[in-house]
């Protein structure tokens, strides 16, 4: 695969530079098998709408062509459950979670490692973020009957937002 640079420049980042070194949606760690492709949680409905809404120069246009996007500000019916399942990004601040490669989050990660950048010690991390919310698919099973999209919708969400499809459990 030919290598790749990304200029990033948006509200949130001016000036990063990164590098696609693996084939977009290929090459995986192993540890980490998500359900879902950036593209579709879009799709779906995450982060009440208001997620990569300024920088969608960055991504392939395809990822924004029926994605739910709140045009004016989070809008939480926008969510596929239609509740709020997201903490506030100055609380990822504040608990140390944003590293400054990406400072919108877990799921900016996600969606440039979907593309093909690799950060060994940054993916590292965030690979075992993603393998700690499997916790949440353990207490939807134990206390949801199968397929009731009515229960624990809010864990649910949250599975979402994490790449995991919830729907399915």
């Amino acid at each position: 695969m030919r290598r790749r640079i990304v200029m990033v420049s948006d509200k949130m980042q001016r000036g990063y530079r990164y590098v696609l070194s693996a084939p977009a949606g290929r090459d995986f760690d192993p540890q980490f098998r998500p359900d879902l492709t950036p593209k579709q949680m879009l799709e779906l409905g995450v982060f009440c709408g208001k997620y990569l809404t300024d920088c969608r120069d960055e991504f392939p246009a395809s990822w924004f062509a029926r994605a739910k996007l709140s045009p004016s500000g989070r809008d939480c019916l926008c969510n596929y459950f239609g509740v709020d399942a997201s903490q506030r990004l100055s609380e990822w601040r504040r608990k140390g979670w944003i590293h400054p490669n990406d400072p919108r989050g877990w799921f900016q990660w996600y969606c440039r490692y979907y593309l093909g950048r690799r950060l060994p010690e940054e993916d590292a991390r965030q690979i075992g973020r993603w393998k700690a919310m499997r916790r949440h698919v353990s207490q939807i099973r134990k206390h949801c009957e199968p397929g009731d999209p009515t229960c624990r919708p809010r864990q649910r969400q949250a599975l979402l937002h994490w790449a995991y499809d919830s729907r399915r459990i």
